[in-house]
């Protein structure tokens, strides 16, 4: 038997026809389309999961479940969702859109607590206490609790990117100031190395700008900082801290067994996991405790939206 998993994003949808292990068998993408109505942006998702099914000779009758992973505020209880500031199209009720086309059960989730839990159900040994942060163009964050996605009452729990880490800082897109993702983030990233590339005209940075067509973004700086450049070294420095400011928090709140880091930059965890560990060992409250968090990077890239999504039926409520 199978799920069909969706991970809605403000640039693409993917799409996962997923197995009993949580295995991805057969994908679909397509861009998205931010001016559709609801009911577009449901006949996009029907047309995904048919063809998928289509592709991999799987019957309707195969199929259990099809979970969304959509970037908002998804009520469970009405399936409506009630706040998606930077994809209009999906705010409708998108489940029950999905039901009456597909008879299937549908479940609807954030799309950072989707990755969390694609996340954590593939980790192995499954801990007691799981959180994630994916560092994308934002700041994205699941917390999982004993078999359970931490939702708080209206669904909108677990916004670890937007508790302030610098008092009346940079402004964030959320209407505050001082983030941890207006810091932290991989946009966050680029603007910081952006700056001091203005000011450091000599440095490698400008050498890999050209050779990646002009475009800045994490991959360029960490491999700067293999090759030594002085200047990627002190934006890295920066950056890493920032961040550690914001998991000490989270470490110090929540205490969880596993915090996981995700999104492209983690693809440079050779570099940023030893620093990350060694600030945050030295900043957090239990740093005398004989057991602390496990800070790990996440395994499943950017199948983990689709994972999580296609298994929130075993999601206990």
């Amino acid at each position: 038997m199978y799920d069909i998993g969706i991970d809605v994003g403000g640039t693409g949808i993917a799409a996962g026809l997923v197995d009993d292990g949580c295995r991805i068998i057969a994908k679909k993408g397509i861009a998205t389309d931010r001016s559709m109505t609801a009911e577009a942006m449901t006949a996009v998702l029907v047309t995904l999961a048919r063809e998928l099914m289509t592709g991999s000779q799987v019957s309707p009758d195969q199929v259990k479940s099809i979970g969304v992973g959509v970037p908002g505020t998804a009520n469970r209880k009405t399936g409506w969702i009630e706040y998606a500031n930077n994809l209009p199209c999906c705010q409708g009720n998108i489940r029950q859109l999905l039901q009456e086309q597909t008879a299937k059960s549908i479940y609807l989730e954030n799309d950072a607590n989707a990755a969390a839990w694609g996340e954590y159900l593939c980790f192995g040994d499954k801990p007691e206490s799981f959180v994630m942060v994916t560092l994308g163009t934002g700041v994205g964050s699941g917390i999982i609790q004993d078999g359970k996605i931490l939702r708080g009452i209206n669904y909108a729990a677990g916004e670890l990117g937007h508790m302030t880490i610098r008092y009346n800082g940079i402004p964030c897109n959320c209407g505050r100031r001082g983030c941890l993702e207006a810091y932290a983030s991989g946009e966050a990233l680029i603007a910081q190395t952006e700056k001091v590339m203005a000011k450091k005209t000599k440095s490698l940075l400008w050498e890999l700008c050209r050779e990646n067509r002009g475009y800045v973004n994490g991959k360029l700086v960490f491999d700067a900082y293999r090759r030594g450049d002085k200047a990627a070294v002190k934006i890295v420095r920066k950056y890493v801290g920032y961040l550690s400011e914001g998991l000490v928090n989270i470490i110090n709140i929540l205490q969880p067994e596993v915090l996981c880091i995700g999104g492209g930059i983690s693809r440079s965890g050779d570099i940023l996991l030893p620093m990350l560990r060694e600030l945050v060992q030295e900043k957090i409250y239990s740093r005398d405790s004989a057991e602390n968090t496990k800070l790990v990077a996440a395994r499943l890239d950017n199948d983990a939206g689709i994972i999580g999504a296609a298994k929130l039926r075993l999601c206990k409520e």
